[in-house]
C-alpha cells in the first residue's frame, strides 16, 4: 500500500516540476524577445492606441506590459533616457507617480502647449516657441536625458505652469501637478 502511494506522490512532484520548468522557459523566451524590442516605439504605440495591451505602466527604469491572460513582460528603458509624461491641467487632476500608459487620463485632451525645458547646467532641450500637443489621454510624453534636474515651463492661452523635475532612478514618470494659472 505504501509503495503505490509513494509512486503517485513522486509522479505528482514530477508533473509539478515539469510544469514549473516549462512555464519558466516560456518566461525566459519572452524576456529574450523583450531585449530586441524598440522600447521607445512600444511606449509610443501604447500611448497612441496602436498597441492595446491589457495594461502598461512605466517607471523610471522599466516598462511593464500585461497582455490578455495576465502575461507580463518587463522591458528595461534606455540607459541614458528618462520618460516623462506630463498632464497640464486647469481644474482637474489625479495623484500619480508611475505613469499608466493605459489608464492615466488628463484633463486637457489633444491640446497644444508651448513648452520650454532647461537643465540645471543651462542647456535648453525645448524652446519656448516649440509647440507640443497632448494626446487623447491628455498627456505629453517626453524622453529626456537621465540623472539631471530640469525646469519645465508650459504655457497655453496666457496661463503658465512651471515646475522643477528630476530624472533619477527614484523619480516620478507621471507628472500631474502642473496647474496652468
Amino acid at each position: 500500500m505504501k509503495k503505490p502511494l509513494w509512486m503517485i506522490a513522486s509522479a505528482a512532484v514530477l508533473i509539478l516540476l515539469g510544469t514549473y520548468l516549462i512555464a519558466n522557459t516560456a518566461g525566459r523566451d519572452k524576456a529574450e524577445q523583450a531585449e530586441g524590442t524598440d522600447v521607445r516605439k512600444l511606449v509610443e504605440d501604447i500611448s497612441t492606441g496602436r498597441e492595446k495591451p491589457q495594461s502598461a505602466s512605466i517607471s523610471a527604469t522599466t516598462l511593464t506590459v500585461t497582455e490578455t491572460g495576465n502575461k507580463e513582460t518587463t522591458y528595461t528603458l534606455p540607459e541614458n533616457e528618462f520618460f516623462l509624461s506630463i498632464a497640464p491641467y486647469v481644474q482637474q487632476t489625479h495623484p500619480c507617480e508611475i505613469h499608466s500608459l493605459t489608464g492615466c487620463q488628463g484633463e486637457m485632451v489633444n491640446e497644444e502647449f508651448m513648452v520650454t525645458i532647461h537643465d540645471s547646467e543651462g542647456n535648453t532641450l525645448f524652446m519656448k516657441d516649440e509647440v507640443l500637443k497632448s494626446g487623447a489621454n491628455g498627456f505629453m510624453d517626453l524622453w529626456v536625458p537621465r540623472d539631471r534636474t530640469y525646469l519645465i515651463r508650459i504655457v497655453q492661452d496666457g496661463k503658465v505652469a512651471e515646475k522643477q523635475l528630476s530624472t533619477y532612478p527614484d523619480d516620478q514618470t507621471c507628472i500631474t501637478t502642473m496647474q496652468l494659472m
